[in-house]
């Protein structure tokens, strides 16, 4: 199954023809699994539990348990991640409001690792 090229944050890519890019497989699993992480419960608005609201951290002092906790409650909700083994998920704060996430998982379908990582606060 393939899906619009669409990373979060960023505009549609274009692809090698010059229409919209198109992702399939493990890329695909990857670019779903940040989208669920970094969009707000109740915005969207066809599936109004969908979501883990990382964004929710940004501005609080960091709290590293907390944010791995959210991360694991939705991380399963995807199909695209292996219930074993299990995702590590890392969480460090700069100590100057910036937080870096990391996060490692087995993809479902080929099982091959897959690493994710992006920031909340002053470098997201």
């Amino acid at each position: 199954m393939s899906d619009l090229e669409h990373q979060f944050g960023s505009d549609l890519s274009v692809g090698p023809t010059g229409d919209v890019a198109s992702v399939s497989g493990s890329a695909l699993g990857q670019q779903r699994v940040l989208r669920r992480l970094l969009t707000n419960a109740g915005d969207y608005i066809w599936q109004l539990g969908y979501g883990a609201g990382l964004a929710q951290f940004v501005g609080q002092p960091a709290d590293a348990m907390r944010i791995r906790a959210v991360i694991r409650s939705q991380i399963f909700k995807e199909t695209a991640v292996a219930r074993m083994p299990e995702p590590t998920i890392d969480v460090v704060s700069d100590g100057g409001g910036t937080v870096v996430v990391q996060v490692s998982y087995a993809d479902a379908g080929t099982n091959q690792t897959q690493l994710l990582g992006f920031t909340l606060g002053n470098g997201a």
